[in-house]
């Protein structure tokens, strides 16, 4: 199992946009079999600010997900949307509550 997660800031002004382009991501992935969550979250206290929890089976669904079309097409929509890097963490589960 393969966890990662990323925060993405919106460029003030640009924060709707980037929504859009987050939403739709999510669409996208819904059909990929290995990707068992893929969960966007919105800062309460900074708006602009974005989160995404992403879990994989393994490493080649997660491999299989970087290199979709739809993660391209984000990737290069980011340049005119992002005010800072990206800030990606990768994580080990050790414990969870699945309902």
């Amino acid at each position: 199992m393969i966890v990662f997660t990323a925060t993405l800031t919106a460029k003030p002004g640009k924060e709707k946009e980037l929504e859009r382009a987050l939403v739709d991501m999510v669409e996208s992935v819904e059909s990929e079999e290995g990707a068992l969550a893929y969960v966007l979250h919105r800062s309460k206290e900074f708006p602009e600010r974005f989160f995404f929890y992403e879990k994989y089976v393994d490493q080649k669904a997660w491999e299989f997900h970087d290199s979709t079309l739809y993660m391209k097409r984000l990737l290069e929509k980011l340049d005119s949307l992002l005010g800072e890097e990206i800030k990606i963490d990768h994580y080990e589960e050790l414990a969870s509550v699945s309902r």
